[in-house]
């Protein structure tokens, strides 16, 4: 068994300050698991916790079936890839990928096998003779992935890997390592792999199921898709997708033909009415009781669409941004002081300048409502 569970884990420093409130997470056997989340919302010391590196304060961690509080890292069976590479810089690559098995006084030939075939996986066995100082920054992580391939652990941790390389390397790089997952788990070899990041892109394109924190908490657990179309609160419905989501602060309302989000006109635009936004039935019933209350509507940026001809559903903002990206672009316009993004088809923008009028229609069916104060999801 190589499944990770975290029991009311805690961190408290000695200070005071409490990093982790009691998380409760399985991370399943060979399982992609991916910690997103801003800069201090403790996804790195949550993983240091499962290395061994960090002190837990309050709670359990299991690996497999035992639990390692007072397990020594180098015992946990775990192996760990750092932001910083952290190679030895006198040793050759063949010598950084075999210094831990060397420790644990594994035969020369079993070493030997091992590092070949890790080099080879990695196409890095050009490289074996080279020492850090020759190397640039994506093969120094590919053999710093090497070195943790080698020692055949039960878990991979992976720390912020990919933060100091350029994009396109990036881009290469983790689709690497989503394929060294699938490779060990084809091959029946242990494959849990945990991996840290702030990069909201690389969370939705490499992870099986993504864990969301914010401050020591955790916001959500989910699949990428489900994180995006079904986010449980505001927090991880602005964090994940890009561009983010849409946020308008709107008050709930009902009329003959239904429960509404009233959406004011822009001020200074010509024949620019108040836009009452509809909910749909199923919508309508879960936020009946927050008719006459203040809410959070949100909607993606592709559920904005640009409307060439005014109708009675049409609201109007004034464009301050247009991103022609190729094969589609993003408009940015606001309505009074409200900001908000259209994801188009390219060319939909042709003809249309900064400061001009936008007129745009939110499909109704994908929206979602929070409440103001928990800013729970409560369209779920």
């Amino acid at each position: 068994m190589a499944n990770v569970i975290l029991e009311k884990v805690e961190k408290t420093y000695p200070n005071g300050f409490k990093a982790v409130h009691g998380i409760d997470l399985e991370i399943k056997e060979n399982e992609f698991m991916v910690f997103v989340g801003p800069s201090g919302c403790a996804k790195s010391t949550t993983l240091r916790m499962i290395a061994g590196l960090e002190e837990i304060t309050g709670g359990k961690i299991y690996i497999g079936d035992e639990v390692v509080n007072q397990v020594e890292p180098k015992d946990r069976g775990i192996a760990m890839v750092f932001q910083n590479y952290a190679l030895y810089p006198h040793m050759t690559t063949y010598d950084n990928m075999a210094f831990g098995l060397k420790m644990q006084k594994v035969p020369k030939d079993e070493i030997k096998t091992r590092v070949e075939a890790a080099a080879e996986r990695l196409q890095i066995t050009d490289l074996l003779d080279r020492k850090p100082k020759e190397m640039s920054g994506g093969q120094k992580q590919r053999v710093a992935v090497g070195r943790a391939i080698v020692r055949e652990p039960k878990v991979f941790l992976f720390d912020e890997p990919l933060s100091n390389l350029d994009a396109k390397l990036r881009v290469s790089l983790r689709v690497s390592i989503k394929e060294l997952h699938t490779q060990l788990k084809t091959e029946g070899k242990p494959a849990t792999m945990i991996y840290v990041t702030h990069d909201q892109v690389e969370a939705m394109t490499m992870g099986d199921r993504i864990c969301v924190m914010e401050t020591g908490v955790i916001k959500q657990v989910d699949t990428p898709m489900n994180l995006y179309n079904y986010p449980a609160n505001k927090f991880v419905a602005t964090f994940i997708g890009s561009p983010m989501m849409n946020m308008l602060e709107v008050e709930l309302e009902k009329d003959n033909n239904g429960i509404y989000c009233n959406i004011k006109a822009c001020e200074g635009v010509k024949n620019c009415k108040d836009f009452k936004l509809y909910l749909n039935d199923d919508k309508a019933k879960k936020v009946e009781s927050y008719v006459g209350k203040r809410v959070w509507l949100g909607f993606r940026p592709e559920a904005v669409k640009y409307e060439k001809t005014r109708t009675e559903n049409t609201v109007t903002g004034l464009i301050d941004v247009i991103e022609r990206m190729g094969n589609e672009e993003y408009i940015y316009f606001h309505i009074n002081d409200m900001k908000l993004i259209s994801r188009e088809e390219a060319n939909t923008s042709m003809g249309l300048n900064i400061g001009d009028e936008f007129d745009f229609r939110i499909d109704a069916d994908k929206i979602h409502i929070f409440d103001m104060e928990t800013e729970d999801n409560i369209t779920l």
